[in-house]
């Protein structure tokens, strides 16, 4: 029985302000206030009210039969705290209706893995408990930033206790195998992945409205009839895309919102077909082979690896930096400065440093809201130099106190008493 597993990615970043060189050691608010208030609102109504408010009728409608699962970003939830509690409200009404899983990932839809495994190990429980605090659950299945995934990555989440992770299913890495079963990481972990479909995650997420598709238009019949062929080839399919597909990325005049209302019923209507959410997909069946990924991939771009982040030298040195304060961000352990230092390790704000397809007006273009690449590395860089002179005047109070410390122990050591080895001296 071949199962469809929907999962949505709902993620906005704290966007920082064009901040400029005079800004520095005069202004320490570094985000847009009033860009991310307006996205926020304009995506909330556009996207995440009308698409919950869809899900929760589909759930109810198909008595529990429909199931779905989210990963949604620290980020987010903090914007839909500040900014749209209805739309946390809508998120909450979902995980009670017991037919929606909540997913594990960075709080701060980070690339920490990258660069630090204890910041993202501190961000993954930072984000399980905020899951646990709004949606009671426990998060069981992980999915990293952007899906970026390797081998490393799999036996680290193995080790952390997830039985299941989110993955790319990259045509390259699976070498004419089909997405539609879970799969092994290598070494044997008892962690199974499941796989994206992504051409049939493609199709609703990126072609739906494209006329120069030849398979427009999209008709449920027609994807309905995609779906079951996949009977005899599969026992998942993994229909993973951007939560915004619904309204924001393909508006409602499209009609994107008829399309879903009708997909699930549609689908259900052969008595071998059903939906589950991640983690019933992984109680549900085996793996069938092995999937080995040593470079690191992702659902990014064309490539689906990371150059969507790190493809030039603006932003390896904007990564270089920030992840270069990181001992110094905990020896001072402010949560206000931890919460800003955290908040600039977003994936998105090196997104928008990409010059790969500039040029062509490509997707990073389009989400970025920065005249050009360049005017995105110049104001972060700024906001991080005077986030670094608060850093240093911080960690010279912090450390002050330790330094008189050992200087006292010294004197006491000059009266002619043992000197001796002390943990003042030595840490």
């Amino acid at each position: 029985m071949p199962s469809i597993c929907f999962y949505f990615q709902v993620h906005q970043p704290f966007r920082i302000k064009n901040y400029s060189f005079f800004d520095i050691g005069h202004s320490h608010e570094y985000e847009d206030e009033a860009k991310n208030q307006q996205i926020m609102n304009k995506v909330a109504d556009k996207c995440y009210i009308k698409t919950n408010n869809k899900m929760l009728d589909l759930i109810h409608r198909h008595k529990g039969n429909f199931r779905i699962s989210y990963s949604i970003s620290g980020t987010a939830i903090e914007q839909f705290e500040k900014y749209r509690p209805d739309v946390l409200q809508s998120f909450i009404d979902l995980a009670n209706t017991g037919c929606v899983e909540f997913l594990a990932e960075t709080y701060s839809h980070s690339l920490s893995f990258i660069f630090s495994k204890p910041e993202f190990e501190r961000q993954v429980s930072k984000h399980a408990a905020m899951i646990k605090k709004y949606f009671n659950q426990v998060p069981k299945v992980f999915r990293n930033t952007e899906l970026i995934f390797n081998n490393e990555l799999a036996a680290h989440i193995d080790g952390m206790g997830y039985k299941g992770i989110i993955c790319e299913g990259a045509d390259r890495l699976l070498n004419g195998r089909t997405p539609n079963y879970l799969y092994n990481t290598v070494n044997g972990k008892k962690i199974k992945l499941l796989l994206k479909n992504h051409r049939l995650s493609d199709d609703i997420a990126f072609r739906f409205s494209d006329r120069g598709w030849k398979e427009f238009p999209l008709t449920v019949d027609k994807y309905k009839k995609w779906v079951y062929d996949v009977a005899g080839n599969g026992e998942t399919i993994n229909l993973f895309m951007d939560y915004e597909t619904f309204g924001e990325h393909q508006w409602e005049s499209t009609g994107i919102f008829d399309f879903l209302d009708h997909l699930p019923g549609a689908i259900m209507e052969h008595p071998d077909f059903d939906f589950k959410t991640p983690s019933e997909v992984v109680d549900s069946y085996p793996t069938r082979d092995t999937y080995d990924v040593h470079e690191f991939c992702s659902w990014a771009d064309t490539e689906r690896d990371l150059s969507a982040w790190l493809s030039n030298s603006m932003q390896s040195e904007s990564f270089k930096r920030i992840y270069a304060i990181e001992s110094d961000i905990k020896e001072i352990n402010d949560p206000k400065l931890t919460n800003v230092w955290e908040r600039l390790q977003t994936s998105d704000h090196f997104y928008y440093m990409c010059t790969k397809f500039w040029n062509d007006g490509d997707v990073h273009k389009y989400f970025s809201p920065f005249e050009t690449p360049y005017d995105a590395y110049m104001f972060y860089m700024n906001v991080y130099s005077d986030l670094e002179c608060i850093v240093k005047r911080k960690l010279k109070k912090v450390r002050a106190p330790k330094i008189a410390k050992a200087k006292t122990i010294r004197l006491q050591a000059n009266d002619g008493k043992a000197i001796g080895e002390h943990p003042a001296l030595t840490s």
